[in-house]
């Protein structure tokens, strides 16, 4: 690493010296660079060390390995040629089977992760051994507040210090040799349903982090920097205005007043800040996705309407600052759960004969955006998925031309993409030599509809959207049909064929690698997956994209063509985004491996065996054998009540498939020990026996004859199971 850095810099250098009028001045000074690589050296991670991370391999210093968040590493030992030598190196079980989303960091030769419950472990990164680890203890009630798994996305490093988010809220401060908490500070209201589930950023001593929570219930999205030293808030800024009766506003915020209709502060308006992030230091401009509206279904959130800013939005402010800069909305008076929190990344590419300095991201919506990142001027847009919901992108405006029957205000449109996304929070990564930024992608339609009556309710699903959040009885099948669309591909009622304009028609429920030209707005070449949900990406210098699948493949692909090059099969499902590293010269490959996430809760594609995973060349360690996991399916035996399981089907959509669809991350609530006696299930369900666990008392929202007819819904659907 430090001859590669040499080499780097005495070639700036040069430049610099030939170049006396700064026409082709590098893109570093000469004292950035010395300065960045004293602090490494030292071990002191700082604002030098992170804008100049790319000149450092044998690291993985912030999510994205840069603050431009591409995902590249030019290491190039692990290359066509010799991948097919790729083994594995060393491998740790993790101590929590639910869903693993995180990225690792590399520093000073050990590796730092986070885990699902919000636990952080160190490693030694050349053999495996276990350093530290660190449990923050999230109260197991906190389980039910996040819609999408108990996971975590990862950290940042400053200083001598590690950063991440709790589940429950907290941002903590870790001392990195010896992972002993330094501080801790509350980001969140813990009365509402916000969770923290997205790795912090760190800019110019300010430690940035959003939170998550639209889903379930009233949440007004934030994103905020604390001070790294002290966890002191530096600034808060507001996605959504507040109750014009509170007040003025920020400028920003009495804009976006505007665009709002109704009493939307009581709903909370949503739009919260759990993922993406992204930083350009020279502009000092951090960019950061916006997510849905709380509600989804605009109609009740905003019931006359409007672009309801900043939901579904990038946006960009003055990172030392807060201050509002300029944002771009891909879905205006968004519905559907058209999140903007998909992977922001920074590149400068050629476009028009003209190098332009440009923002992409491919969000919920199935569009993959080119913005220009020093102004917010659309630039281009194309569909990387099937899209039904909009008819195409104006040119000029980047506004969608929207679909009128995909809004669902009365009956049920089918809409494309559905909740899950074209794209979801599965990180994307970019070649800078094929120029192509590869997609996460996935083919997912969604049955939507507006109940006729909706209140909030303290737990489960708050979205006003179809049968889950509904409490009229209606029957099993039609409780689970977002399950059903998801997995066997079945329809739902779908608008007249001439009212929308279908487009890259696939295969329903599966998932693709997607090699995007974002110049050229086009696909060039893509890998189909049986299945979605599959992991997130890593490019390399060796001409190699590095994928987890959701049906137990670690693979290596050809960047330029798509070939597939090498697999490894894992034992579970990877969802998270590998990194690599060099150490002692030698290449490696990291991935947390582990089944779950929202998808994993819904549907049991593969069993969750959680671990951390790292691959080198010539690697000779071998797995355990896999164990079975296979259950026996033995529901009570009585007759059911038909009325009863039709009421217990809706009530189980809205209240309990967020964690017990029938995925293999939470058990099957078939399988449960609970069923066999109503006093059981109560004492579970009403009085909560099992908070420790992250099963809290539904008392709040369900009387003993309400859990009581999901207790039939579950048996009848258990006993059909079964055959009896």
């Amino acid at each position: 690493m430090k001859t590669r850095f040499a080499f780097c810099l005495a070639a700036m250098v040069a430049i610099a010296a030939c170049d006396p009028a700064g026409t082709n001045e590098p893109n570093i000074s000469e004292e950035a660079a010395v300065n960045a690589q004293s602090a490494f050296e030292r071990g002191d991670i700082s604002q030098a060390v992170l804008e100049h991370a790319a000149d450092f391999n044998s690291a993985w210093m912030s999510h994205g390995r840069t603050y431009d968040e591409q995902r590249y590493s030019p290491l190039d030992s692990i290359n066509r040629e010799t991948v097919t030598s790729l083994g594995l190196a060393w491998y740790a079980d993790l101590d929590t089977a639910r869903g693993q989303e995180a990225t690792p960091l590399v520093i000073d030769g050990k590796l730092y992760t986070t885990t699902a419950w919000s636990k952080v472990k160190a490693y030694d990164a050349r053999t495996g051994e276990l350093l530290w680890d660190y449990d923050p203890d999230v109260p197991g009630a906190t389980g039910v507040k996040p819609c999408c798994d108990v996971v975590n996305r990862g950290m940042a490093a400053w200083g001598d210090k590690l950063y991440f988010g709790s589940l429950d809220g907290r941002l903590i401060a870790l001392d990195r040799e010896t992972g002993e908490p330094v501080w801790t500070v509350d980001t969140i209201d813990a009365d509402g349903p916000y969770t923290i589930t997205g790795a912090p950023r760190i800019v110019e001593g300010l430690v940035i982090i959003g939170n998550g929570g639209a889903d379930m219930g009233a949440v007004r999205g934030y994103v905020s920097a604390h001070d790294v030293e002290t966890g002191e808030l530096a600034w808060r800024f507001y996605t959504v205005p507040d109750n014009p009766a509170n007040g003025e506003q920020a400028e920003y915020l009495q804009k976006a007043t505007e665009t709002w209709t109704g009493d939307w502060w009581e709903f909370g308006g949503g739009g919260t800040v759990w993922d993406s992030m992204a930083y350009d230091p020279a502009l000092g401009l951090l960019y950061f996705g916006v997510g849905n509206g709380a509600p989804w279904n605009q109609q009740y959130r905003s019931p006359g309407g409007g672009d309801n800013l900043y939901l579904s939005s990038i946006v960009a402010v003055e990172a030392k600052t807060g201050e509002y800069v300029w944002h771009f909305q891909t879905t205006p008076g968004e519905t559907w759960d058209f999140t903007a929190t998909q992977h922001i990344m920074l590149a400068d590419l050629e476009i028009d004969g003209e190098r332009r300095k440009v923002l992409m991201q491919a969000p919920k919506n199935g569009f993959f955006y080119v913005l220009d990142r020093e102004t917010g001027e659309f630039i281009s847009a194309d569909n990387y998925t099937m899209v039904n919901w909009a008819k195409g992108i104006d040119p000029e405006t980047g506004r969608p031309i929207e679909n009128p029957s995909a809004r669902y205000r009365s009956g049920r449109a089918f809409v494309a993409p559905g909740a899950l996304g074209g794209h979801n929070w599965h990180p994307m990564a970019f070649s800078p030599e094929e120029g192509l930024v590869y997609i996460p992608a996935q083919n997912v339609p969604q049955p939507y509809s507006s109940p006729d009556v909706w209140t909030r309710a303290p737990l489960g699903w708050n979205n006003a959207v179809g049968p889950n959040v509904t409490t009229e009885a209606l029957s099993s099948d039609e409780a689970n049909t977002f399950t059903r669309v998801v997995v066997d591909g079945e329809t739902a009622d779908t608008p007249a064929e001439d009212s929308y304009q279908p487009v890259k028609d696939r295969k329903i429920g599966t998932g693709a690698l997607v090699a995007w030209d974002p110049v050229a707005q086009e696909e060039r070449w893509r890998v189909d997956y049986p299945v979605l949900w599959n992991g997130g990406l890593l490019s390399t210098g060796g001409g190699l994209v590095f994928q987890g699948t959701s049906t137990s493949e670690f693979r290596a692909y050809d960047a330029r063509t798509g070939d597939q090059l090498w697999s490894y099969p894992i034992q579970t499902g990877a969802i998270a985004a590998p990194i690599t590293y060099e150490l002692d010269d030698e290449q490696y490959v990291a991935v947390m491996a582990g089944w779950g996430g929202v998808l994993g809760l819904l549907y049991g594609v593969v069993p969750n065996r959680s671990r951390l995973l790292v691959f080198k060349l010539d690697g000779d360690a071998e797995l355990p054998p896999e164990s079975d996991p296979s259950r026996v399916l033995d529901p009570p035996v009585y007759e059911t009540d038909p009325e009863k399981v039709a009421l217990g089907g809706a009530l189980y959509g809205r209240f309990c498939s967020n964690c017990h669809a029938g995925g293999t991350v939470v058990v099957s609530l078939d399988y449960s020990v609970a069923l066999d006696r109503e006093a059981s299930w109560l004492a579970v369900v009403r009085e909560g026996i099992l908070e420790p666990r992250g099963m809290v008392s539904f008392a709040d929202v369900l009387s003993d004859d309400e859990a009581l007819a999901i207790r039939d819904y579950i048996v009848s659907r258990a006993q059909a199971k079964a055959g009896r």
